[in-house]
């Protein structure tokens, strides 16, 4: 015979000897191939390896001898789908017994070339576990489409594709949907699994009677259970298990979709969410199976940080302790008699952790809800959600125990994750491992078993993300709160940690104890809330005016529905009160914010705004069921991402820099997320313009990627189109081309700015737009080069230094980019100059610095340094083009580089640049537009906190700071006038 293709050097020796010499004997009868290859040293290896562990498999080597000599000669992927290939090609209006014995035979193919590859080293974890999860699904479709096939020549049914063999082509349109859950839904079944299945219909898609339809589908579901598990002499395809459909109590096999919805809308549990994570369609109409788990998304995914939830998942776990534990066998890590799955240290215990940390982080990080475990296990290490050895260990071990787990229910068929506790059994796991001898393979499991052990019970028990039932001990001995009286020990108590009027803060938590607030109404939240009482008090003393910040966190606590989220998020994670407290006690402006919308708290604890995540929010947004959710969405991650940079900035943890490229990055992300909804929804109504597309260009501080709080955004809005195309088409109604893209604007900045329950995304201001506010709200692209080359006045060419092309197709948004830069470049010149000094004497004159304060507007401020920049890119960006750049302060680096500016000039203008953008960015977040000489004590503080690394000395009081402040200012201006010209001489320099 000829050569073999697969190389068989890694097969275990045979333990059995004599079970191995039976089946080499038994093979050779079956014929001369068989009695060729079974001579061989190789042939004796091979089923060397199979009888000499596993009694059955030494029958499927006889049984399906053709089967495994193909394996021999052309290898593991070859005979696998030669062993699939029948059930694709096979009438699925067969007889039942012709079609139950065809996928019979497929299984014991595929399970015979499933555990040579697996034996021999020839597939990794994830080959196995995926071939096994294609050979189900296969099964499951041949199946399906017989099953359906019966059902329309019943009469029950209307199939679109009856008259076709294809089995995946019969289900189209079928009304079946058949889900895989578990590991059949991950692709990572077991050599003898059992499938989980959830059997879903519609019953308006293809039954001639929908009031009969719950009959038909489930007739359908239950002769699927029977065709795939009933046993013959042919043996069985899959044990099948629908249990994990919803409410399995109360519910027929086959569940309507509408029902599954409502249910997971209104009752669906922690458990079940995540057990969708793994859920996929794997028969019956595919595109509808899809269509169900996008319109559940939400109730899988969900946005906000639900810590409170991991109690049930971590319940689970030791319900299983409970259960399998009972005997001792599983309660500790142990060889014999344990149970690899469940018991401490097992594959529940990965399993467990990846879907704790998956159903916490991935609402908010798409990237995460990768349904394989080590997959899943890549992805949390690789955002920060998990450390990176742990995530090794637990993937290391998880592959280790899934091969034994195979190990084990290959022996004998059997769905066992058991030990045996017998030496000689533990013997011949330990051969099938390939362990030379047990005291290593023993030694072996039991550091993984010991590893996970450890990393479960750090996140689980011992960390912080489960709550346990929190202590019911007074937070304080000295602290009591009547529902009626002050206790007169209390009120000390609380004067002594610096609360100026001790009865109004026994009044709040008076209230919040005997649940007068929503928030403490439930005995869950109010037993979180006495276990948190003692640190909130001490984080809110330490602030320099205790009353008001307690007062702000109140007002917090006030507008929550419930509280138990919010109080379990503190109690796991102790440094977020401190960080509230510090918040809240510092910045009216952010504690308004949060009152607001309580769920921007997450944003501090997800830290994903300051990690360069905002990518993912195009991802979140995108996969939107319709336009409102997109909005929604869009809002709350942007109001979230906002609250998240502005607590950083506050809290000295970024500088102006890096918080003006995260709000940048941010609002970026929104934009360029939203576009692509508008667009289909507007394209829904009046079709599209055929080759023309709408690109959205940021200018001012979000085209520099410099944005203060609050900052809002000023955009233009080009479009462009073939000239020949000049209306839509495709929709209910056509537009000529220029409305159509007129129309299409407003609803982008519509879209922007409209507000909804978590307030508006930006207001946006378009006057920079051509011609101004008299100007068209978009613009072509051709009217804005020519406008540039024509009309544009100096002030408006110094806005484009900054124009930047946030969102559309990327050939419109390079034609943009080009047509930018040659407005600059090609339009401007010395002149611009000259009409920049005069501008600003006009703005001088007619818009004077609105108090000491104005930081924008005084003499030597923000806007002298940017028309520094700006007037000189002008006047020399023709013959040196690299001085050109967005962001101010690279600009002034460039102008330095070419010598345009003297260096040192350069870094005293880029320092002003920073000093003046960390003054005003946390003036906005602690007073807002503050016209006064002085500044409230906790304002102070900060600013000095904020901006001592940008002076030449620390300054010991507001005092000193406003005495560099404006030494710093007179430099702008002397530079000002040494490089553009005196004020004064209307620009002659």
């Amino acid at each position: 015979m000829p050569d073999a293709v697969t190389d068989f050097s890694r097969l275990p020796p045979p333990f059995d000897q004599a079970a191995a010499e039976r089946c080499i004997e038994a093979f050779s009868a079956k014929g001369p191939k068989e009695r060729q290859f079974a001579e061989t040293a190789q042939g004796k290896a091979v089923l060397g390896a199979l009888a000499g562990h596993s009694p059955y498999l030494a029958e499927l080597a006889e049984r399906e001898s053709a089967t495994l000599l193909r394996f021999v000669d052309r290898g593991a992927d070859a005979a696998f789908d030669m062993a699939l290939d029948p059930l694709s090609r096979a009438d699925p209006e067969a007889a039942r017994p012709a079609v139950a014995a065809l996928l019979r035979q497929a299984k014991r193919q595929a399970a015979l070339i499933v555990a040579l590859a697996d034996l021999a080293q020839q597939w990794p974890l994830d080959r196995v576990t995926g071939a096994l999860s294609v050979l189900a699904e296969a099964t499951i479709d041949y199946a399906c489409a017989h099953l359906l096939r019966e059902a329309s020549n019943r009469g029950e049914l209307r199939l679109p594709r009856a008259g076709t063999r294809d089995p995946r082509l019969v289900s189209k349109g079928s009304g079946l949907i058949v889900l895989g859950m578990g590991k059949l839904g991950a692709r990572e079944l077991n050599y003898s699994s059992d499938i989980d299945l959830m059997i879903l219909y519609d019953p308006e898609a293809a039954a001639y009677h929908t009031e009969r339809a719950a009959a038909v589908y489930v007739r359908i579901a239950r002769d699927l259970v029977r065709l795939m598990e009933e046993r013959t002499a042919d043996g069985y395809v899959f044990r099948t298990d629908l249990r994990l459909r919803p409410d399995p109590a109360a519910t027929p096999l086959a569940v309507s979709i509408h029902t599954a919805i409502s249910y997971y809308e209104s009752m669906g549990q922690n458990w079940e969410r995540a057990a969708m994570i793994k859920a996929r369609p794997v028969g019956g109409d595919r595109v509808a199976g899809d269509a169900f788990l996008a319109e559940i998304r939400p109730f899988v995914w969900r946005r906000h940080l639900d810590f409170a939830m991991m109690a049930d998942i971590h319940s689970i776990k030791r319900q299983i302790h409970a259960t399998h534990g009972a005997r001792g066998a599983n309660a500790q890590v142990q060889v014999a008699g344990h149970n690899v799955k469940l018991g401490r240290g097992g594959i529940r215990e990965i399993e467990f952790t990846v879907q704790a940390l998956q159903l916490i982080w991935a609402g908010r990080d798409p990237a995460l809800r990768d349904p394989t475990t080590l997959g899943a296990l890549a992805a949390l290490a690789a955002a920060g959600r998990i450390d990176r050895r742990a995530a090794a260990d637990l993937a290391d071990a998880y592959v280790f125990l899934r091969d034994l787990e195979h190990r084990l229910q290959m022996v004998a068929d059997r769905q066992t994750q058991q030990m045996p506790e017998d030496d000689g059994a533990l013997a011949r796991i330990a051969s099938f491992m390939g362990f030379s001898d047990s005291a290593t393979f023993a030694a072996t499991l039991t550091r993984h078993l010991s590893r996970v052990e450890r990393h479960y019970m750090q996140l689980f028990e011992q960390g912080a993300l489960v709550p346990e039932t929190p202590s019911q001990e007074p937070m304080d001995s000295r602290l009591t709160f009547d529902e009626e009286h002050d206790d007169p020990e209390t009120l000390r108590a609380l004067a002594a940690m610096g609360f100026a009027a001790p009865v109004q803060v026994s009044a709040k938590l008076r209230g919040w104890f005997h649940g007068h607030t929503r928030a403490t109404r439930s005995e869950r939240a109010r037993a979180l809330l006495r276990s948190l009482t003692g640190p909130l008090l001490a984080a809110f003393a330490s602030q320099r005016e205790p009353d008001v910040a307690l007062a702000r966190f109140d007002a917090v606590l006030s507008r929550l529905q419930a509280g138990v989220q919010m109080l379990s998020l503190f109690q796991r994670n102790p440094a977020l009160i401190a960080r509230v407290a510090g918040l809240l006690g510092a910045a009216p402006a952010l504690a308004d914010h949060l009152a607001l919308n309580p769920a921007a708290l997450e944003g501090l604890l997800a830290g994903q705004m300051l990690d360069g995540a905002t990518a993912s929010l195009p991802a979140l947004v995108k996969e939107a069921r319709h336009f409102e959710e997109a909005l929604d969405g869009a809002r709350r991650l942007v109001m979230e991402g906002k609250f998240e940079i502005d607590a950083a900035a506050l809290e000295g943890r970024i500088d102006a820099d890096a918080a003006g490229i995260a709000r940048s990055d941010l609002a970026d992300g929104a934009i360029s997320a939203l576009l692509p909804h508008v667009t289909a929804n507007f394209a829904a109504r009046f079709g599209k313009v055929r080759g023309g597309a709408l690109a959205v260009v940021a200018l001012g501080k979000l085209g520099g990627r410099e944005m203060l709080p609050g900052s809002d955004l000023d955009l233009v809005l080009i479009y462009d189109h073939p000239e020949e195309v000049t209306e839509s088409s495709g929709g209910p109604r056509s537009l000529p081309a220029s409305t159509y893209f007129g129309r299409l604007a407003q609803q982008m900045i519509g879209a922007i700015t409209a507000p909804g329950a978590e307030g508006k995304l930006y207001e946006v201001d378009m006057r920079l737009r051509p011609s101004g506010s008299k100007g068209p709200v978009a613009t072509s692209l051709s009217s804005f080069e020519r406008y540039h080359t024509e009309s544009a006045w100096t002030w408006e060419r110094m806005a484009l230094t900054r124009a930047r092309c946030v969102a559309g197709p990327p050939g419109l948004r390079r034609r943009i980019k080009a047509a930018v830069k040659a407005a600059l470049m090609e339009h401007a010149g010395p002149q611009a100059i000259s009409d920049a000094v005069a501008m600003r004497a006009r703005m001088l004159r007619d818009l004077p610095p609105d108090g000491p304060m104005d930081i924008k507007a005084m003499p030597g401020g923000m806007i002298e340094v940017e028309f520094i920049a700006q007037a000189l890119q002008l006047a020399h960006a023709r013959r040196k083009p690299a001085v050109l750049a967005q962001t101010t302060r690279k600009a002034l680096e460039n102008l330095g580089r070419a010598r345009i500016l003297p260096p040192e000039d350069a870094a005293t203008l880029i320092a002003a640049d920073r000093l003046w953008r960390t003054t005003l960015g946390l003036l906005r977040l602690t007073v807002g537009h503050w016209r006064k000489e002085t500044l409230p004590a906790s304002t102070a503080a900060a600013l000095l906190r904020a901006t001592t690394p940008l002076l030449d000395k620390p300054p010991v009081d507001l005092s000193g700071f406003r005495t560099q402040m404006q030494a710093q200012a007179e430099q702008v201006r002397s530079l000002f006038e040494r490089h553009l010209g005196r004020l004064d001489s209307g620009g002659a320099g």
